[in-house]
């Protein structure tokens, strides 16, 4: 391998066969190409599926009310359902080794003023739970607190829509806010990679809102975040107990699907996950099926190269060369080609995908990319295959007798 006339040979026969050493590598560095530059935007459309979902908590359970469209138990249809904070207890009481973070929420759009500035804003009455449930970073302060809740506190966590539209300058926390003649105070301000929509949201103790609303106990929505430990079968099936529990509980038909409705991202991720895995499976074939064309490409290469120095072969058997040192030659030749080549390829091809960055984002690519452990494998096995397509006809070669290979055209 260190043999310093050997090394000689392989460097003189590449720059006296140019075109047969580019034509060699270019199949490699194609491939490897091709290969990274396939799997960079399969994973750029699963980092676009994951953001699309990661707007809320992707283990999320949402249990609302309407209004029932069949008559049951002696009670006619049309009639309004609503939930209360006992439906909330009872929702998420039952079974609560499948609970994760959770919290009610009660919406109004009241009034809102600071100052000189004012506008109507969505008051979302919640917990705690209510920041892991949207996702929600905090800029400034904190949000709500369990003490909050217990002592009805006149408390606000505004959005970051809110604080520019109301107040301009200076740190919120600590200013307070008339919401409907009630005055709060700013202790927190979050952002929402929902948008400017969900950043245009105050969320106050829901217990305090409650009060506002002349000791109402009702409950708009209940947000429950099953536990990550069940499987997208599991977690389906859990929420079709809670709304069957829940219907039961407030009389509503079975089959009637608007008195109580249930939307559970565990059927949105479960779809998901088997289109995420039907891609990877085409990316993975594509790409594989790059590989073995640059395989094959390599082994069509090395048979002509070895076929065209049949004449050379027979020479340096003729002067006493031994045809291990021959295989050795050519394999060595082959290899380094290939690893050239490679390296070539794994260059322009990462290069190629941090060119494309989020260029792409509008046709739902996004950072696309590829590991250095799946370049590195991708590396190895066609540098391993560079071995194979040298070694085979290098073999086969060394087994001629001299003579034969000196009259071979």
């Amino acid at each position: 391998m260190f043999d310093l006339d050997r090394w000689q040979e392989i460097f003189s026969s590449i720059r006296s066969n140019v075109l047969r050493t580019v034509l060699s590598g270019f199949t490699v560095a194609l491939g490897l190409f091709i290969f990274i530059v396939l799997f960079g935007i399969g994973t750029g459309l699963q980092n676009a599926f994951t953001e699309g979902f990661a707007r809320d908590a992707q283990n999320l359970i949402t249990i609302y009310t309407g209004k029932t469209t069949l008559a049951y138990k002696g009670l006619q249809s049309d009639r309004t359902v609503t939930m209360d904070n006992e439906d909330y207890d009872f929702l998420i009481n039952t079974d609560k080794d499948k609970v994760g973070d959770a919290s009610p929420r009660y919406t109004t759009n009241l009034m809102v003023k600071y100052g000189k500035e004012s506008g109507s804003y969505q008051i979302n009455g919640a917990e705690p739970g209510e920041k892991v449930i949207e996702n929600r970073k905090m800029l400034d302060g904190r949000y709500l607190s369990a003490m909050d809740l217990a002592q009805k506190r006149n408390v606000a966590v505004i959005g970051r829509m809110v604080q520019r539209d109301l107040i301009k300058n200076g740190s919120p926390v600590g200013k307070d806010l008339d919401i409907n003649g009630t005055m709060f105070r700013v202790i927190g301000v979050f952002s929402d990679d929902g948008g400017d929509w969900d950043e245009r949201h105050i969320s106050v103790p829901i217990t305090t809102l409650q009060q506002m609303k002349k000791g109402s106990d009702t409950v708009s929505t209940a947000y429950i975040a099953y536990n990550e430990k069940l499987t997208p079968q599991e977690a389906i099936k859990y929420g079709d107990e809670l709304k069957d529990r829940l219907k039961a509980r407030k009389n509503v038909a079975p089959d009637d699907e608007n008195g109580v409705r249930v939307w559970n991202n565990a059927q949105n991720m479960n779809e998901t996950f088997q289109f995420m895995a039907v891609l990877t499976l085409i990316v993975g074939f594509i790409g594989l099926g790059t590989l073995l064309a640059g395989i094959i490409g390599i082994s069509n290469i090395m048979v002509y190269i070895v076929k065209e120095r049949t004449k050379e072969i027979g020479v340096r058997k003729a002067i006493g060369a031994k045809p291990r040192s021959i295989v050795a030659l050519i394999v060595q030749e082959s290899v380094v080609i290939t690893v050239v080549s490679g390296i070539i390829g794994v260059a322009v091809g990462v290069l190629a995908l941090s060119l494309i960055g989020d260029s792409l984002e509008e046709y739902f690519i996004k950072s696309p990319g590829v590991g250095w452990g799946t370049i590195f494998m991708a590396f190895i096995a066609l540098v391993c295959s560079g071995l194979i397509a040298g070694f085979v006809p290098a073999y086969r070669a060394s087994r001629i007798k001299p003579i034969e290979a000196l009259r071979t055209e």
